[in-house]
């Protein structure tokens, strides 16, 4: 591939590992809460031929270090682009991290060129019933030590969706995903890094929709859980010209399930942006 290289920076005294490759205007892939980089593999050649881009692992995942206490994402963020000498980008954020890009958003709205917010839910999103039971089955697998159980919970929860048996997903996509999500559980991130991140926002992302002025596009799969669904039609009524688009038949990790709808979707949407 075309310039491709990868490498670690150091950061708050640990190593944060990334890939870049192709050239051009700069595009960020950020990977969801459970998973690590490799999730935009089906991604990378394909935008690698319009765009430099740029994937990396968050600390307490994937090559990156463990964590050892809350971690700042949109900080973590900021200091790749700043070791990529990279003054503005495209963001593209999958669940947890499409949270972060828009909370980066609010605090550096000049870095930013365009939004893809994949699977998302804006920090200060006020939920609407009783959170899914896996969930909390999860987190009590998680207190436990209990990995193997969490694992499983983490796949029918994310992968599988309310809507659909495990056995209904491909094989190859759930051990994809469960290879990813191991190592965060083995390390302890949800706990460590990200149960009480430091300095959020006040007010929080969900509250001011309307400052983000840069196009943005809103995906989720018709098979995420219902709130995913509804966050995502919340934030494409708040932020001015927005576009939206639901894939049917997925579930969280829409991207990794149908990458070439994906794909072909989110290059028309950033070409049509050009003057």
């Amino acid at each position: 591939m075309i310039n491709q290289k990868s490498g670690y920076f150091e950061y708050d005294g640990g190593k944060i590992y990334y890939e870049t490759a192709g050239s051009g205007e700069p595009l960020i892939f950020a990977h969801a809460g459970f998973v690590d980089s490799r999730m935009w593999d089906t991604q990378w050649e394909f935008f690698a031929q319009h765009y430099q881009v740029v994937r990396f692992d968050m600390v307490g995942f994937g090559r990156s270090s463990a964590a050892t206490k809350p971690v700042n994402r949109r900080d973590e963020l900021n200091q790749l682009l700043n070791h990529l000498e990279i003054d503005r980008a495209i963001l593209v954020g999958s669940s947890m991290s499409g949270a972060t890009i828009l909370d980066f958003y609010m605090e550096n709205p000049e870095r930013v060129s365009a939004l893809v917010l994949v699977a998302a839910v804006p920090n200060g999103f006020e939920m609407q019933g009783a959170p899914p039971a896996e969930m909390l089955e999860m987190m009590g697998a998680i207190e436990e030590g209990d990995l193997q159980r969490a694992l499983a919970l983490q796949i029918q929860l994310w992968v599988s969706s309310p809507h659909r048996s495990v056995e209904q997903i491909s094989k190859a996509l759930r051990n994809q995903v469960a290879e990813m999500s191991l190592i965060p559980l083995k390390n302890d991130t949800i706990r460590i890094a990200d149960w009480a991140p430091p300095a959020p926002l006040e007010p929080a992302a969900a509250y001011r929709l309307n400052e983000v002025s840069v196009p943005t596009l809103i995906v989720a799969g018709s098979l995420d859980n219902s709130e995913v669904v509804r966050a995502a039609e919340v934030m494409a009524a708040g932020i001015a010209n927005a576009e939206k688009l639901i894939v049917a038949d997925t579930a969280h990790v829409l991207n990794m399930e149908k990458p070439q709808l994906f794909n072909e979707h989110v290059r028309s949407f950033l070409r049509d942006q050009k003057p």
